[in-house]
């Protein structure tokens, strides 16, 4: 049976990482006040420029039940079945507009990730490796959704305000971050985000210790694949990171650029280092 592995833009991977592991994407919609673009037309920056110029934050709007629709038949005129990996239902709207499509088509199976961004990643390239090796279907649906919560998503924030207007913080949370130079560490749990850690000091020196204790945290890593995934940061500050993960064991070490979805609701100096536990 030849399955097609599926997730929305915000899988946030680049051109070269889509195609090597065979990886179909459909995009998110970015409204910039009265333009429209889909998630891949603009660079993130241009997101960021514009909100500084005009103090306006974009809206995303989720993959609707037609555009799903259509890329489902288009898959299945070359593959035999899909196998759709979603952004978390509970951030998203989006895994449920797909679910009621693969309702009323055949060989379509959608599994809620409870993550976001390349968490979503790690689990598409893990059932991208299952088909290469011939898994069945069953086998790896069942897979990708045992290894849901192994899932260690997070993100240091450098600016709330871009989640605060999403409407993804508090006021409160907003303040005190504000009054305090709070970089806090926003990470998911059963599918949604929360505050898990709050850091203070330089950006660079907080994402030294953020990345130092998350890998300290577990003692049990799968050492396959790991993201740095960052909206912007500096060229050492990735470098630095990705020595870190070296020295951690890590046999794939995956630098990439967060989607104009993500960046929309994470604004700038945001980063994050995300992995599979055991």
């Amino acid at each position: 049976m030849k399955i097609a592995i599926s997730a929305e833009s915000t899988v946030d991977l680049p051109k070269d990482l889509l195609e090597k592991f065979d990886i179909h994407t459909l995009p998110f919609t970015v409204l910039l006040n009265d333009k429209v673009f889909l998630d891949g037309e603009i660079e993130p920056q241009k997101i960021f420029e514009y909100v500084k110029e005009n103090k306006i934050l974009p809206k995303t709007s989720a993959v609707n039940e037609y555009q799903f629709e259509e890329h489902f038949k288009k898959l299945l005129q070359t593959y035999d079945a899909v196998i759709h990996i979603s952004i978390s239902s509970g951030v998203s709207c989006a895994y449920d507009n797909a679910v009621k499509v693969s309702k009323n088509m055949e060989n379509v199976f959608i599994i809620d990730s409870l993550t976001l961004s390349t968490g979503i990643a790690l689990l598409a390239i893990k059932a991208s490796k299952m088909v290469k090796r011939g898994a069945e279907l069953k086998e790896i649906c069942e897979s990708i959704s045992k290894c849901i919560p192994q899932v260690q998503a997070s993100f240091v924030i450098n600016r709330l305000d871009y989640l605060y207007k999403g409407g993804r913080c508090s006021t409160l949370q907003l303040l005190g971050a504000n009054i305090l130079k709070i970089k806090p560490q926003i990470s998911l749990q059963d599918g949604k985000m929360y505050m898990k850690r709050k850091f203070r000091g330089k950006l660079d020196e907080v994402l030294i210790e953020y990345t130092n204790k998350l890998l300290s945290e577990y003692k049990a890593i799968s050492l396959d694949e790991v993201f740095i995934t960052y909206t912007t940061a500096s060229d050492n500050i990735v470098a630095s990171i990705k020595q870190i993960l070296i020295d951690r064991g890590f046999k794939e070490i995956f630098v990439t650029k967060a989607g104009c979805t993500i960046s929309s609701h994470c604004g700038e100096g945001c980063l994050g280092v995300l992995f599979i536990t055991k």
